[in-house]
């Protein structure tokens, strides 16, 4: 008589129909009290036996995987539906899209357990053919973020996208600022507009478009000497500000005051033509009934007043009047660490690295003072 195997030892049975050896073993039970049994099988006993030792090993280990059908895509969905709680809508849209359009269509169909770092190699490397290396940064954090949840839930066993580099992409869209003759041509060509105000402080102030979007009459002091601005929110998800020391009170030029006690006696015009369906949230850039703008909105109207400041609408973006803010500033000699703390980076390093391209290079401010002390000579 075949002795009875321990209790805890899985089972091994022929099975006729296959003509094969089947291991089993319970490793838990569902929520409703079913037994959860994860089968293996080989040609020979001895073959079905060891696949029955590793699934025991696995189990003790709390290395047991129990979804073998369970696919990147359902990893990413999964992700996307309850990983993302808490963040801005824009940023849920942009991995949404991000996902949607290059990982499930191209992973989406590998089973989680089976997918190797080989095959997120080529799919980073098929990719870095026609996106760039931020983008391809941004896909892989993507499929990080959604392997380790479904390996917090015992779906796979290790995360193997950790395990892969970023290639170098294609070269994104270089961002550039304007030049003083342009910036004053984009002023002038505001003028009148209801974005008028909007750019004024941008250019002159260099404060991000989220932060102008959700500043409040209560964060502006016109009657101060000199007048100042609160930019302590964003339309980011919680009203926060992009990072802590992007939250900063500003003192402003004249004609930023000037802009600002323009666009309030306009919008009390607005308030009083919007009667009843007026909302009033306080905002100082609102919609003709007083709700909050969103980047279309003012994209499209700064697209507008460049094409009638004669530059190629298509080439400009609204952020790149910030950058065009710390290029003049860095133009007329201010220092790195006084323009750090205008626009609001933690350190002098953030403001180097974006903002490379419109930064004079340091190394010239021996050369330009010799020539000033040796310009008699």
């Amino acid at each position: 008589m075949t002795k009875r195997r321990s209790r805890g030892d899985g089972g091994l049975h022929w099975d006729e129909a296959r003509q094969r050896w089947i291991a089993s073993v319970t490793v838990g039970y569902t929520p409703a009290g079913k037994r959860i049994v994860k089968k293996a099988s080989g040609k020979t006993k001895t073959a079905a036996k060891d696949k029955l030792k590793q699934i025991i090993r696995d189990y003790e280990d709390g290395l047991l995987v129990t979804a073998t059908g369970y696919t990147v895509a359902n990893a990413v969905q999964n992700w996307l539906e309850f990983g993302l709680s808490g963040r801005d809508l824009a940023t849920v849209d942009k991995c949404t899209i991000l996902a949607s359009k290059h990982i499930i269509p191209a992973l989406g169909a590998r089973k989680l357990v089976d997918l190797t770092a080989d095959d997120v190699d080529r799919w980073l490397a098929d990719k870095a053919k026609e996106l760039s290396t931020r983008t391809l940064r941004e896909l892989r954090s993507i499929l990080v973020r959604a392997v380790s949840r479904a390996q917090a839930r015992d779906k796979v066993k290790r995360n193997v996208v950790l395990l892969c580099e970023i290639p170098k992409g294609k070269e994104g869209r270089p961002s550039k600022s304007l030049t003083l003759d342009q910036a004053e041509a984009v002023l002038k060509a505001s003028e009148g507009s209801a974005l008028h105000a909007y750019i004024v402080l941008s250019l002159l102030l260099g404060v991000r478009t989220e932060e102008l979007r959700a500043l409040t009459w209560s964060h502006v002091n016109l009657d101060e000497t000199p007048p100042v601005i609160m930019v302590w929110h964003s339309v980011r998800e919680g009203g926060d500000t992009k990072t802590r020391k992007s939250r900063r009170t500003l003192a402003m030029p004249k004609r930023c005051a000037e802009a600002l006690k323009l666009h309030r006696e306009r919008q009390e015009v607005a308030k009083k033509a919007a009667g009843d369906r007026w909302q009033d949230n306080d905002l100082v850039f609102a919609s003709k009934v007083g709700t909050e703008l969103d980047s279309h909105n003012v994209r499209r109207s700064f697209r507008a007043v460049l094409k009638k400041a004669g530059l190629n609408a298509q080439e400009w973006t609204p952020r790149e009047m910030r950058h065009s803010f710390v290029s003049m500033l860095s133009d007329s000699g201010m220092p790195i660490e006084a323009i750090s703390r205008l626009v609001g980076h933690r350190n002098t390093s953030v403001t180097e690295t974006v903002y490379r391209k419109q930064l004079r290079p340091a190394l010239l401010e021996g050369a330009e003072a010799m020539d000033r002390i040796f310009r008699d000579l």
